[in-house]
């Protein structure tokens, strides 16, 4: 009953629809439900009935809605394409098709000829105009049944069927290729401890890559983990949803304590498109220890390409597998000098200068900042090297999992009581029991306390600022594959300190630099005051509204120009007063323009007007690039490979290089010109939830911002991996050199 009645209301809101669709629209180009999705000749193959649909451009079908109906034959459930996951403003969260495909229906038949009915529903996108459901009864010639055997290739859905098939030399076997020359299989050590393996696969073969494994048949050595790259996912007649290779696939397999003469036995397994498996299939391969070369955990990136093809946080991780310990660590330290002038660091500044003022109104000394700032430092350091060697062994970014709303959220209320301290606020806004517990924790931390100030540090890292960048991508990548947490995590505290280094000398030369005691002292801490609760929005923008969050700057600019005296009049004031107004008086501006911008529909805190050039909200819209949402691992699987190069970038809300991308990249003309022809995607991991836990995980990802390219045929371009920031000119030259 109540799925009747939903029935009956979905029915009568798309009637509705439809209704005040057809006098909106009435005039434009909205097509007639049969050109919008043109329904294809029913085709026979087999036991199975092909009924294919063509789909214009920007509209969809449902999943759900379809249907394959007879009374003349006995009909299966229709084996469906991979959907894509949209929120439709009807149904909520349903499976849909945006471009052609087709669905199998198996079928059994006592007759020659039937009468099957087809039922669909779908949408316009662009429009926002869905069709009443659509009923199509289509004749159907079928083929003579007959008992014996056709000279067209028949599945074969076991291996005992197929030894049957074989030993009777059918016509099907005839036409198969030898296993050899289906798979034909090549492997040879590298000289470095490990065992590389090419498999060669023919047109209309492919290989399972959970069948591809390794043991040691005789000798004396310890295998590693086989590695091998992501496939293709494929609905096997056999296994069902399996990974699967086509035209080539590698594997790697690491050897240690090898010892004399060792023989490793490869087992692999494939099957033709034909519906034809083949055995499982066993080659060995003798090892000498004198030849073999130094056993290593190294693993390469998944695809062996030369050092000159690599992406940049490949190359850092062959770095890390052959130089010299302290040439790493030396390097590392240079990465981490040249991200502490990122937008990830900035937010770091105010915080230790916060703490540093705190300490003002006393005789601070300049062996009292460094130390304060030292310790900062290495708390921060620690952090990054803690998450960061987590990361790489478990495969869980820790700062990522700081992602969350109440921690962003407890964590921007900390620094909004510790601006309220700095304005002297407490006595007069909290009880006085209240106010003095917060007084005396806030005078610890900020009083100089080094415990307060290494747990601030500490979380400010995890929390702060979650870049990823090639140095500790490459780093994650490294411990990921060789286990080695020592080597890793020193080269990730080096880059750590290199980072720090910046902040260090910053909150040392506040001991020489500040006023001390006076009415200075009072302005100079509201002036952190103020840059702390920008730290605290900068926290609040990841997890609110992008409207609240521009009326928060609004209100922050403009009580902070009124507090420096935008609205007094200057009179007989000093040279310092009026700069001072001055200075106020472009904040207010500025506040107010946000309150123009967010009443037209902006939420660009740089540019919050420019909504209004050039046609609107709409165009500014139409400006940027046009992604098409994926979720998971298959929905990826099911975009790449059909005949168009495609790009997919990682995103998140609280990723700031990402937003970066978006804002002075993506936005470039250049940039939009250079993606004519590719398949945009993009993966919104904000949420980090399994999924997106999973489709890092198979595609080696540490986290966004991460852009990767597929050529027409689905196969990663891993030569031009971005991860991190990009200019428009350079990223404009990883898509040529994508493309080419």
């Amino acid at each position: 009953m109540k799925k009747t009645w939903r029935s009956l209301i979905q029915t009568w809101l798309v009637a509705s629809l439809l209704m005040f669709s057809s006098q909106s629209f009435a005039g434009d180009d909205l097509l007639e439900a049969d050109q919008a999705f043109q329904l294809q000749t029913i085709k026979v193959s087999g036991s199975e009935l092909t009924v294919g649909w063509k789909i214009a451009k920007d509209y969809y079908m449902y999943q759900e809605r379809i249907s394959v109906e007879s009374s003349d034959i006995e009909l299966s459930q229709p084996k469906f394409p991979t959907p894509v996951r949209k929120n439709d403003p009807l149904f909520g969260q349903v499976d849909v098709y945006t471009k052609d495909f087709e669905i199998r229906v198996p079928y059994q038949a006592q007759t020659t000829r039937a009468q099957v009915t087809v039922k669909y529903q779908g949408c316009s996108e662009k429009y926002g105009v869905c069709y009443p459901p659509q009923t199509k009864t289509v004749s159907v010639n079928l083929p003579a049944q007959s008992s014996t055997s056709s000279s067209a290739l028949t599945p074969v859905n076991s291996l005992a069927e197929l030894n049957k098939l074989l030993a009777f030399g059918s016509d099907q076997a005839d036409q198969l290729l030898d296993v050899d020359q289906a798979f034909a299989f090549q492997a040879q050590p590298d000289g470095e401890g490990h065992i590389l393996v090419d498999f060669r696969i023919a047109d209309a073969y492919y290989l399972y890559r959970d069948k591809i494994k390794a043991r040691i048949v005789s000798g004396e050595a310890r295998l590693g983990e086989i590695q091998t790259p992501a496939g293709k996912m494929k609905d096997d007649p056999i296994f069902g949803q399996v990974e699967v290779y086509y035209g080539q696939a590698e594997a790697r397999l690491p050897l240690y304590d090898v010892k004399g003469q060792v023989t490793v036995e490869f087992e692999y397994q494939g099957c033709a498109d034909a519906g034809v498996c083949y055995p499982p299939q066993t080659k060995t391969v003798q090892i000498d220890a004198d030849s073999f070369g130094v056993a290593s955990p190294v693993a390469a990136p998944t695809s062996i390409v030369d050092r000159a093809d690599m992406s940049e946080s490949d190359r850092i991780t062959d770095t890390l597998m052959n130089a010299n310990l302290w040439i790493v660590v030396l390097t590392f330290f240079v990465f981490g000098l040249l991200l502490s002038f990122t937008p990830c660091v900035f937010p770091m500044i105010p915080i230790l200068s916060s703490i540093i003022v705190g300490q003002g109104g006393q005789q601070l000394s300049t062996k009292r900042a460094f130390i304060m700032s030292l310790v900062f430092v290495l708390a921060m350091a620690v952090a990054y090297t803690i998450a960061g060697v987590l990361a790489g062994i478990f495969g869980a970014n820790l700062q990522v999992a700081f992602q969350n709303p109440w921690i962003l959220a407890s964590f921007a209320v900390v620094f909004v009581l510790l601006a309220l301290s700095m304005f002297g606020f407490y006595e007069l806004q909290l009880p006085s029991a209240l106010q003095s517990k917060i007084t005396n924790i806030s005078n610890k931390q900020q009083g100089g306390s080094l415990t307060g100030v290494a747990i601030m540090g500490f979380l400010s890292a995890l929390i702060v600022g979650p870049c990823v960048a090639p140095p500790l991508a490459g780093a994650l990548i490294y411990i990921g594959q060789t286990g080695d947490a020592f080597l890793g995590g020193l080269a990730l505290f080096a880059m750590s300190i290199g980072m720090g280094v910046p902040l260090l000398l910053l909150g040392t030369s506040a001991g020489k630099l500040l006023p001390r005691a006076g009415a200075w002292m009072n302005t100079v801490k509201a002036v952190f005051g103020v840059l702390l609760l920008a730290v605290a929005l900068w926290l609040a923008d990841r997890i609110m509204p992008g409207w609240l969050s521009l009326l928060a700057w609004s209100a922050l600019l403009i009580a902070s120009a009124i507090y420096m005296g935008a609205l007094e009049p200057t009179g007989d004031k000093s040279g310092w007063h009026k700069l001072w107004k001055a200075m106020g008086l472009g904040m207010l501006v500025y506040g107010i323009a946000l309150i123009i911008g967010v009443s037209g529909g902006s939420r660009d805190l740089l540019q919050p007007l420019k909504v209004f050039q050039g046609g609107g909200s709409a165009a500014q819209a139409e400006a940027k690039l046009n992604f098409e949402m994926i979720n998971s691992f298959d929905e990826l699987q099911a975009r790449i490979g059909q005949g168009e190069p495609v790009m997919l970038d990682f995103y998140a809300d609280w990723c700031v290089s990402c937003i970066e991308m978006e804002r002075f990249t993506f936005s470039d003309p250049k940039v939009q010109a250079a993606l004519q022809g590719v398949t945009l995607l993009k993966a919104d991991v904000t949420a980090n939830n399994d999924d997106h836990k999973r489709l890092m995980r198979e595609l080696g990802i540490v986290g966004p911002p991460a852009i990767i390219f597929y050529n027409a045929q689905g196969q990663e371009q891993r030569g031009q991996r971005v991860v991190g920031f990009q200019n428009a000119e350079k990223f404009t030259q990883t898509i040529e050199s994508a493309l080419k």
